[in-house]
């Protein structure tokens, strides 16, 4: 999908990398054995060794390095069986150090792809230059007192995985159907929960823009966007900066930016450093990092179905959209759920139960499917009276509703509240004879060829039986009775 920037020195193209800051599940840090858990009062899970107390040493976290594997194969990328810890050296007060340890010339796992799924429906490979490990810094606070900034160890030493992309994205929507995409990833593998709002996943945005055919221009870094919307945003914004800035005669600066969603605008936080800024060097407390061919092997044969190959075979098996499939494979749970409803039963009702009531439900009450009311056996069940006669799809939808409230089962519901469908032919041919009494005029209009009425004696006769006639039976009878 063509994306491009009309400026009055003619057409611009938007030249796009993300750097993806996604943590580590796991229950220690990367070098401590302090607890990871979020949402802990300040500072209670800091280790000697993440405030930097002298003479304490870092210890890897074997967990860790597995998770970042992981990762790595779910990108079908590189695995760098011998990497390296370098320190990185800046100076910022949440940094008790005084440098961060990371990985600059030899990360833990090489070049990768992503293939993302756009509106349109094409697709598109993004690479993946690198993903290498590091540990975040803390967080410094600096609205809790009027004068003073206050400092939250807490995260300091938790393992990150940061995932370099090629400049290959042109589009705001191509960069948020590849954040989509690596979370759904990561949720997948279990090597990162993903939550932007706890600051799990983290994108730093570098833009660049260009007539097309050019060779590429500076770029400017647009610092830790924390939701797939800002990064669209930040996008758009700040390439239609930088279209102003080169059409006026000036030159875009390399610069580190921020972006305020508030005015829709990035501003200046600092010049862009260069590697040779941080002045790195290999962690002299940490030995290269050597993986074992058959591990690695190990962690790869024990890898989860993946996203695009379920969806594969999602419609393989059950016939479905490649739209329906998409939507059921984003998250692993609700890919789990769907094959837990299906089994046994009519796929396509199942996804459509699952994509619409479903959804519907879990949005109205805001929660994940993790929490959802109606588990995958119950809504089976209910599916299971559909299918056999028992309901229709109209009271289907009531009792869904109660089930939801009251956690009771779809029959034990239906038996309750007397909601069972009426498939006595007598009855039906009672009730379509009333409602045809009572409408002649209408009868006279569709007989002179307003057949669009057909659905309105429908709607009566179905409100006659309180919804509970039988839909095949009730236009069966509705027709003898037209004529």
């Amino acid at each position: 999908m063509s994306y491009m920037l009309q400026g009055s020195t003619g057409s611009w193209e938007v030249v796009i990398g993300l750097e993806i800051h996604a943590q580590v599940i796991s229950r220690a840090k990367l070098f401590s054995g302090a607890a990871t858990a979020f949402g802990a009062a300040p500072n209670s899970q800091v280790s000697f060794v993440d405030a930097a107390f002298p003479g304490m040493l870092p210890v890897i976290n074997r967990e860790c390095v597995a998770q970042a594997v992981r990762t790595g194969l779910g990108l079908a990328a590189r695995i760098n069986l011998v990497s390296r810890f370098d320190r990185k050296n800046y100076f910022y007060a949440d940094l008790p150090a005084g440098y961060q340890i990371s990985q600059f010339e030899h990360p833990i796992v090489g070049a990768g792809m992503v293939e993302i799924e756009l509106a349109d429906g094409s697709t598109r490979r993004i690479g993946v230059t690198r993903l290498h490990l590091e540990q975040d810094a803390g967080k410094s606070l600096h609205d809790q007192h009027p004068t003073k900034s206050f400092i939250d160890l807490n995260r300091a030493g938790v393992a990150l995985m940061e995932i370099v992309s090629e400049p290959d994205l042109r589009s705001p929507e191509e960069a948020g159907a590849y954040i989509r995409k690596l979370r759904s990833i990561l949720r997948y593998l279990g090597t990162c929960d993903g939550n932007m709002e706890e600051g799990s996943l983290r994108a730093d945005v570098n833009v660049s823009v260009r007539h097309p055919g050019e060779a590429l221009r500076t770029r400017c870094e647009v610092k830790n966007v924390n939701s797939v919307r800002f990064v669209m945003q930040a996008i758009e914004a700040e390439a239609l900066r930088q279209v102003q800035v080169w059409e006026s005669g000036e030159e875009v600066r390399q610069e580190t930016r921020l972006f305020d969603p508030g005015r829709g605008q990035t501003r200046s936080m600092r010049s862009k450093e260069d590697a040779h800024d941080y002045r790195y060097f290999p962690d002299p407390d940490l030995l290269p990092l050597v993986l074992d061919e058959a591990w690695v092997a190990e962690l790869k044969a024990a890898l989860p179905e993946l996203p695009d190959a379920r969806r594969a075979r999602f419609m393989a098996e059950h016939g479905l959209s490649a739209y329906d499939a998409a939507v059921l494979v984003a998250e692993r749970a609700t890919a789990e759920y769907f094959e837990e409803v299906a089994r046994g039963r009519d796929a396509k009702l199942a996804a459509n139960w699952v994509t619409g009531a479903r959804f519907a439900l879990l949005s109205a009450r805001g929660v994940g499917i993790e929490a959802s009311p109606v588990s995958a056996a119950a809504l089976g069940g209910l599916l299971d009276l559909i299918t056999d006669g028992t309901i229709n799809g109209r009271i289907a939808k009531e009792v869904f509703e109660a089930m939801a409230e009251s956690g009771s089962t779809a029959g034990e519901i239906v038996e309750r509240k007397g909601l069972r469908q009426v498939t006595d032919t007598g009855a039906i041919d009672a009730a379509v004879a009333a409602v045809l009494a009572a409408n002649p005029d209408k009868i006279a209009a569709y007989k002179s060829g307003a057949e669009k009425l057909f659905g309105f004696f429908v709607g009566q006769v179905m409100r006659a039986m309180a919804g509970k006639g039988n839909p095949a039976l009730v236009n069966e009878a509705l027709k003898r009775a037209l004529g």
